[in-house]
């Protein structure tokens, strides 16, 4: 696989995507196409050997295949999406048209190109979430690749459609493609809107750490450099048409995040010197709890209780697993925000 595209690669999942496989691949070339909407920035993937970022969208479907055709890629590796649910709440259609829209127009343009002639050898892996499968009661088994879809909000059922498509490309044209359904991502480069990023920001900025409803809400936590990891095993060892889902081990509920939160910032505050005067507005500046900035709010519409991941699948088929514990994951990312304070001034204030 010397060629890739990887669509969304400035973003979050997509950038340590980047990073990884360019350390663990140092020869193959990448071409990132991405809009670099609010939650793209191309500071990511700067610098990285043999990544070259296309500005575009991916609905140009002229523009998708010059990029396959010229570059010669063998191999798309799709994150581009529309992600957050609260903004697909209070705006659906921008949801519709990226992650439905835009995911045809990628699958026509290598429809188009790979199969024309006589075809020749390609993978289209798309990356999708476990949230297509809906909610489940405490006691409910874990979602595993044949449990129905229910999508609850607009992001999701949006996710669910852009599975179907990949998959009819594939039962329908003979399309090579292999689908990943992930559990909650976290680690570097991730936009300070979800909730690891968003509470560890507002904690240092001695900002109210607001918590929805009850804060029994369950999600598996996945770190991100593993689920690269995972997307590597279904690029090399996944079998054409499957779907594989990736989790992290780390099924918590919210208020049990937000207490380790609150325990790595004050840590952090007794360990890391010059701390206190980088960011005085902290409680643990001074010398007081992060955990006094916790409020609850109103629950959010829609909100799935609970995720889980049933991973036996990738586990025994694709010889992958989970590396880092959540408490070791968490430790890591927020010493990399402490770390990376360019990165996310730059994107606060752009934003």
């Amino acid at each position: 696989m010397a060629n890739l595209l990887v669509t969304g690669g400035a973003g979050f999942i997509g950038g340590n995507f980047v990073h990884y496989w360019n350390a663990n691949h140092p020869g193959d070339e990448v071409i990132v196409l991405d809009a670099l909407t609010y939650a793209g920035n191309r500071s990511t993937i700067e610098g990285v050997p043999n990544v070259e970022l296309v500005v575009g969208d991916i609905r140009d479907i002229d523009l998708v295949g010059s990029l396959l055709r010229d570059y010669d890629i063998s191999t798309v590796v799709h994150f581009a999406a529309e992600s957050h649910v609260d903004r697909s709440i209070s705006g659906p259609d921008a949801f519709i048209d990226t992650n439905i829209l835009g995911t045809n127009s990628l699958l026509k343009a290598a429809r188009a190109v790979w199969l024309s002639g006589c075809g020749q050898p390609h993978r289209f892996h798309h990356i999708s979430t476990d949230e297509v499968f809906g909610s489940l009661g405490p006691d409910d088994p874990a979602f595993t690749e044949t449990t129905p879809y229910a999508p609850n909000s607009p992001y999701s059922a949006s996710k669910a459609a852009s599975d179907h498509l990949v998959r009819a490309y594939h039962h329908t044209y003979g399309l090579d493609v292999t689908t990943s359904n992930c559990s909650n991502n976290y680690g570097p480069y991730q936009y300070p809107e979800k909730l690891i990023p968003l509470f560890l920001l507002n904690a240092l900025h001695g900002r109210n750490l607001p918590i929805y409803g009850d804060g029994m809400n369950v999600r598996d936590w996945l770190h991100v450099e593993d689920h690269c990891r995972g997307i590597e095993a279904c690029l090399l060892r996944g079998k054409p048409g499957e779907t594989y889902n990736i989790g992290g081990g780390a099924e918590l509920p919210n208020l049990d995040v937000i207490a380790a939160i609150c325990r790595e910032v004050d840590r952090a505050f007794e360990e890391v010197d010059g701390l206190a005067a980088r960011f005085p507005k902290a409680p643990a500046a001074r010398g007081q709890k992060t955990d006094s900035l916790l409020t609850y709010v109103t629950d959010r519409a829609g909100h799935d209780r609970r995720y889980s991941i049933d991973d036996r699948k990738v586990r025994t088929e694709l010889n992958y697993a989970a590396q880092r514990s959540f408490d070791e994951g968490l430790r890591q990312t927020l010493h990399w925000y402490l770390d990376s304070e360019h990165w996310w001034r730059s994107i606060l204030s752009a934003n």
